[in-house]
Parts: C-alpha cells; structure tokens; sequence
C-alpha cells in the first residue's frame, strides 16, 4: 500500500499572516512631526525690553506673553474696531472658506457614518424572459414573469484598519482646513488694519502734498520776478519751477494710490468701491504700548499656518496606513431578505419568500505593482510633509524676527524723522516771524514752510510704518490655543479596533 504525503508548506509562509496581522498595528508612520528647533532669540540682535521713544511712546515687547484675540481694538479706535467686526462677518472669501469647512466636515461625518454602519438597500424587479424547451415538444418555448423584491444588506469589516486610516486621514485635513480658516480671519483683520492705516496716512500725505504744490509754485514765481529784478539768477528761476512741477507731477500718482487704498477696503469689507468708507482721522489712531512676543516654543501652538501643517503630517500618515492595509484581506458580509414569484400572488405568498446570506474575503494577489506603488508614494509623501512643517516652522521664526527687526528700525527712524520735524516747524516758526516783522522776505517764509511740510510727509511715513508693523507682529504671534474640527476628530478615532 502506497502513502501519499501531504505536502509541506514552509513555516514563513505559516507565520507570515501572523507577522503581518501584528505588524497592522504600525501600519502608519509617527503622526506627530519632529521636534521643532527652539531658537533662543527670533533674530539675530537681541530684542530690547522696549523700543525706541517716538512720539511719547516707547513699545514695550511683553516676552512670554500670550496672543491678543482682538488685538485690533489696543488702537483705541471705534471705527477701526468698525470696519474690522464688518469685514470679518461680510467678506465674501472668508464666507467661502467657512461654507467650504462646514461642507468638508459633513462629508467626513458621512465617510465616519457609512465606515461603521452596514449599508442597507431595498430593490425590485419585473422582468419577462423565455427559456427555451426540448426539440420535438409541443410547446417549443415558454414564456413567463419574475417578480422579485428584496432588501439588502452589506458591511465591510475593517479588520486592517484602512477604513480607520481613511478617516483619519480625511478628520485631518479637515481640521487643517479649519486652522486655515483661522489663519484667513486673522489675516483678513490684519489687511483691514493696515489698509484703514494706510488709507488715513495717504489722506494726510495728499493733503499735505498739495498745500506743499501750492507754496513751492509760490516760491517758483518768486523767484521768477527776482530773477526778472535782477535780484536771482535764471538757473535759481529754473531750478524753483522744476522742483514746483515735480511735486506737481507727483500729485496724480499719490492720489491715485490713496483711490486704490480705499476701493480695495471697501472690498475688504464687502463692499463695492464706491461705497468705501470714510478715512480715519491718522492723528487719532493709538499706536499699542504693549505688544505679545511669545517665546518659540509657545509660537507652534499659536501659528495657524504650523497647526495646519502639522495636521497636514498627521493626513499624510494616515494615507501610509490606509495604503498598507489595501494591501492585506478586504471581510465583506452581506444578508438579503425579500419575496419573489412568477406572478404578483406568488411573489406576495408565504411560498414565495426569499433570503440570503454570505461573506467574501478578498486578498490582492497582482494588480500590476499598483498597490505598491500607491504605497511607496504615500510615504515619500508623508516625507513631503515632514520638510513642509518644517519649512513652515521656520518660516513663522522668520516672519517674526523680520517684523520684529522693522518695527524695531521704524521705530528709530521715526524718532529721528521726529527729531528732523521739530527743528523744521522752529525755524519755521523763527521765520515766519522775523517775515511778520519785516526782516526776511515773503518767500523766505515759504521756502521754510516747504522744509518744515517736508519734514512733517517723512514723520507720518514712519509713523504708518509703525502702526503697521505693530499690527504685522499681532498677527505673526498667532491666534490663543484652540483646537478646531475636534467633533469629527473624535468619531473618526472610533470606527474599527485595529490589530
């Protein structure tokens, strides 16, 4: 008697099921990214513990302190707190951006749903067919109906994790649309900000260049009858009337860009362009005492643009898993219940009862080095967005120490453009003076007042620089910790237990 042996199969092949079961529980990468660099300082010079003195004010920088959630309202301005609160309710673009995050999260909540849920269909259908018969009967076909209606049910079993993956992958990019619709409101009442600022300093900037066109067209015909009286030379003549031209000639462009200013506020706002508001008064603006810096380490929790990316790292290591798991067995259950016959009593009869029910497993064997493929790009992609957050890290350190070092450097520069604008309105006020008494010449006294006007457009440019550069570093501190999106988040941490 002959012994058929079975034959062996190798034990690697027995275990390897087991190892790759247990190896499912670290199918994705690290979720978190690598530990941010914590710098000692922003910049390269040290941050002073205030500013330079301008105007009666020296910013204090409160280190360690927290982000201002309505900073806009330390520039003791009604009307800006206005404009600001319109804006961030009207503005088309971040209503956009809202309605975008509100549909993302209830497409999640349909993904999580149907995830954990068996999906149930009802069905029906009447059909006439015709069977053929034996050769040689009397009847060489048959004619007949079915009529069959049945419910159906199906449910995929996540023994791998890839619907978990899928939603977590896709709660992250919510929440990172989220962050970005916090970034956007931030950045929005910072460009409402600065655009109200800028709008009041070009108003004072034509109002003052105007009335400087004035005066210098005054000293250009002066010294054009000085010239004709033999009392000034030609090329003194000529050089007064280009320099009254050239102011002249400036004009058209700097009310141009005051027009522009005010159109794109409007559209800020929500408005058309003619419909932009009034100008603030630029003497009556408050420049802060007090600006937040946070240290380092606070400012990742603080950014929503670091937020973001890291949420976009978390999406990325999902997408790792969810690809992984394609790559192991699919569980799928199905049960139907119904009634069918080939008439409508037959179908509705208690003879007429139909059910089934069953389970399919499926393991891709080859599909041409797809699976792999998608594998391999998803972790080059998680790759991706580890140097992305770190590119965003970085970045958020540079857009501070920048903004820090201008406010810094403005803050000088308005000093001593402060400097510059005394000294010019008292020897135009000793002028005007010794004109009134009959020692000097009329033209005298405008000359002077061109130089102290002159003076004056250089100190409110530095002056807006700082206003601006004040409400450039708000934003750059970032928003008070939150956690948006978090209600997806969680019913995406539930559906299957993983291996």
């Amino acid at each position: 008697m002959t012994t058929v042996k079975s034959p062996r199969i190798p034990v690697r092949l027995t275990i390897l099921p087991l190892v790759l079961a247990l190896g499912a529980c670290a199918f994705a990468p690290d979720r978190k990214p690598p530990a941010a660099p914590q710098p000692a300082q922003y910049g390269v010079q040290t941050l002073p513990a205030a500013g330079a003195t301008a105007q009666g004010v020296a910013q204090r920088y409160e280190q360690g302190a927290q982000p201002v959630p309505q900073w806009w309202k330390r520039y003791g301005s009604p009307e800006l707190d206005a404009l600001v609160e319109e804006g961030l309710a009207k503005n088309p673009d971040l209503a956009a951006t809202g309605r975008s995050l509100a549909a993302a999260r209830e497409q999640l909540r349909g993904q999580i749903n149907s995830s954990l849920m068996p999906s149930v269909d009802a069905g029906g259908e009447v059909s006439r067919k015709r069977a053929l018969t034996m050769p040689g009967l009397p009847d060489p076909t048959k004619l007949y109906n079915i009529y069959t209606g049945q419910i159906q049910a199906r449910y995929e079993v996540d023994i791998f994790g890839a619907a978990r993956f899928a939603n977590e992958a896709e709660s992250a990019r919510v929440e990172q649309r989220a962050f970005q619709l916090d970034s956007a409101r931030r950045a929005l009442a910072a460009n409402i900000v600065t655009g109200a600022i800028r709008s009041a300093a070009l108003a004072e900037r034509v109002a003052l260049t105007e009335k400087q066109a004035v005066l210098s067209r005054q000293v250009a015909r002066d010294a054009q009858r000085r010239y004709e009286l033999g009392s000034a030379s030609q090329s003194e003549a000529l050089d007064a009337d280009r320099d009254a031209a050239n102011l002249e000639a400036s004009l058209p462009g700097l009310y141009a860009e005051w027009q522009s200013t005010r159109h794109a506020l409007a559209v800020l706002l929500g408005r058309t362009p003619d419909q932009a508001p009034p100008d603030l008064a630029f003497g009556a603006l408050t420049l802060p005492a007090h600006v937040p810096v946070l240290v380092p380490s606070d400012l990742l929790a603080s950014r929503p643009d670091i937020l973001a990316a890291e949420t976009a790292v978390r999406a990325a290591a999902a997408d790792v898993g969810l690809a992984t798991a394609k790559l192991f067995p699919r569980l799928s259950l199905t049960a139907s219940m119904g009634k069918g016959g080939f008439n409508w009593p037959g179908a509705l009869s208690s003879a007429g009862s139909i059910w089934g029910m069953g389970a399919s497993l499926t393991q891709p064997i080859f599909h041409g080095g797809q699976l792999l493929a998608e594998r391999r790009a998803a972790k080059l992609m998680y790759e991706a967005s580890i140097e992305q957050y770190k590119q965003a890290v970085l970045s958020a350190f540079q857009d501070v120490a920048d903004t820090l070092a201008r406010l810094e450097a403005g803050s000088q520069a308005l000093a001593a453009a402060e400097s510059s604008r005394r000294s010019a309105e008292q020897s135009y006020r000793n002028t005007a003076s010794r004109v009134r008494l009959g020692a000097l010449a009329p033209y005298a006294g405008r000359a002077s007042e061109q130089r102290f006007i002159s003076a004056r457009l250089a100190e409110v440019q530095y002056a807006t620089q700082r206003l601006t550069e004040t409400a450039a570093l708000f934003q750059a501190m970032g928003s008070p910790a939150q956690a948006p999106a978090q209600e997806p988040a969680k019913e995406a941490a539930a559906p299957a237990a993983q291996p």
